[in-house]
C-alpha cells in the first residue's frame, strides 16, 4: 500500500510554492503536474497545467466561453485538456513508479471524471502521492482527506518556509 501527503490551506498561502521546492530537488523521481497563474494586464487571466515532463497547457480561462464548458468564478474550465494532459502525466507517473505529483486538486480538477479516477488510482495504489487539495469543502475531496493512507498538513505563511524539507523528510520515510 502506498502513502499520500495532502497539502491543503487557502488560497494564495504557496501550496504551488512548496510542491515546486519539492520537486526540484526530486527531479526525476516525480511525476504529475502542477498548476501556475496566466497572468495579464489587470491581474490573473486563468490557470496553466505544468507537467512535470515539460507539457504545459491552459486549463482555465476568462476568454474560454461556451460549449457547455463549466465555470468556475470567471474562468471557462477546459476538462479535455485537464484530461489530455494532466491525466496523462498522473498515469505516466504511475507507470513508471514515480511519486506522483498532484497540484491541485481543486474544482477546476474536479470537473474531470478520468482526473478523479487517477487520483483515487495513484492514492489507492502502491504508489506515494505528494498532492494539493482544496480548504473549501467539496465533498469529494473532504472524503479523500479523510482515507486512512493520507496524512494531511496546512499550509500557513507560519511554517510555508519550512515545509518543503518537512516534506522531503516525510518522502523519505
Amino acid at each position: 500500500m502506498g502513502r499520500t501527503l495532502l497539502l491543503t490551506g487557502r488560497p494564495g498561502i504557496g501550496k504551488t510554492t512548496v510542491i515546486q521546492k519539492v520537486v526540484a530537488v526530486l527531479g526525476p523521481r516525480a511525476g504529475g503536474f502542477y498548476t501556475e497563474e496566466i497572468r495579464g494586464p489587470g491581474g490573473r487571466k486563468g490557470f496553466r497545467l505544468v507537467t512535470l515532463d515539460g507539457e504545459e497547457t491552459v486549463i482555465a480561462h476568462v476568454d474560454l466561453k461556451g460549449g457547455g464548458r463549466p465555470r468556475v468564478g470567471r474562468y471557462g474550465v477546459d476538462v479535455d485538456a485537464i484530461e489530455r494532459v494532466g491525466v496523462a502525466a498522473l498515469r505516466r507517473a504511475m507507470a513508471q513508479g514515480r511519486i506522483v505529483v498532484v497540484d491541485e486538486i481543486g474544482k477546476m480538477e474536479l470537473f474531470c471524471g478520468p482526473f478523479k479516477d487517477a487520483v483515487l488510482q495513484a492514492v489507492g495504489g502502491p504508489h506515494t502521492v505528494l498532492a494539493t487539495v482544496m480548504a473549501h469543502p467539496n465533498p469529494w475531496a473532504d472524503a479523500l482527506k479523510t482515507l486512512p493512507v493520507v496524512t494531511l498538513w496546512e499550509v500557513t505563511e507560519k511554517n510555508r518556509d519550512h515545509l518543503p524539507e518537512q516534506v522531503l523528510q516525510w518522502l523519505k520515510g
